[in-house]
């Protein structure tokens, strides 16, 4: 059997992001689940455009959340959660993965700490599209090497257009509404 090549009539979608955009939004997507209504931010850690790990701003495994329990507060922090660098970090460091010479997507500059651990963890480049306040993270980047760029926050809509595409086939509204009650 010979394979037939068929080529789409449509362009390449415009909305189709750049490595990243693409990047950041996954990090954007993961501070969604953040647990402290301080702040939500989401880290993706990423080597030769692979996602090694993710984390966000959340509380210690097993305990309470913020929302629920309220932020444990020391110096004007909130102490009860990690921040989204250090949990993406200890997710790669629980699977053994190397962070050697890897990126790291952020949706805010990083915290002081935060910035040193990336450091230490072996990160060589950071992106981010939002400032923090009081962090030396500039100042410790700079002087380990570590390339920081600032990105415009991208849009924060997912394009996706199922009845589009021919070989998708939705659900039934009903089956649908079944079976995403099942994953809550």
């Amino acid at each position: 059997m010979q394979p037939e090549i068929v080529k789409s009539p449509e362009p390449e979608p415009a909305y189709r992001p750049s490595w990243d955009v693409y990047f950041l939004k996954l990090a954007m997507l993961a501070s969604e689940r953040a647990t402290c209504p301080r702040m939500h931010c989401g880290c993706v850690l990423v080597n030769e455009r692979h996602v090694v790990s993710t984390g966000y701003n959340g509380s210690l495994p097993g305990s309470e959340h913020c929302y629920n329990a309220g932020c444990i507060m020391v110096d004007n922090h909130c102490v009860r959660t990690n921040h989204a660098e250090i949990n993406a970090i200890c997710q790669a460091a629980l699977h053994g993965l190397s962070l050697k010479g890897a990126s790291a997507y952020v949706t805010n500059m990083p915290c002081t700490s935060c910035a040193k651990a990336l450091i230490a963890a072996g990160v060589k480049r950071v992106i981010v599209f939002s400032d923090y306040h009081n962090s030396l993270a500039e100042r410790f980047f700079d002087e380990a090497g570590v390339k920081l760029e600032r990105l415009p926050m991208p849009e924060r809509s997912i394009h996706y257009e199922l009845h589009k595409f021919s070989s998708a086939k939705p659900f039934p509204e009903e089956k649908a509404g079944t079976e995403a009650a099942k994953e809550r």
